[in-house]
């Protein structure tokens, strides 16, 4: 699957993924981060499939949470 566009400023919407997601990942009395961004998911991608790349996405700049519990995870339609 393709890497998530996480985006860090507000481009021309042509520029952002079809979706917009939120992640907060915690490990318990220790830590906890919220990330969110857009990303396009390929034809045929459940929602559990994109869970798991962004998840993947987030872990990737953030090993230390590896281990955290997933407290929320949203994935929507990046429109009005």
């Amino acid at each position: 699957m393709t890497a998530p566009n996480a985006q860090t400023t507000t481009p021309a919407s042509t520029s952002q993924g079809s979706h917009h997601w939120v992640l907060t990942l915690e490990l318990p009395g220790r830590a906890a981060m919220t990330q969110n961004g857009t990303y396009t998911p390929p034809p045929g991608t459940t929602r559990y499939d994109a869970y798991l790349v962004l998840r993947q996405h987030v872990l990737a700049d953030h090993p230390e949470m590896s281990r955290a519990n997933t407290m929320f995870f949203a994935l929507e339609p990046n429109r009005l």
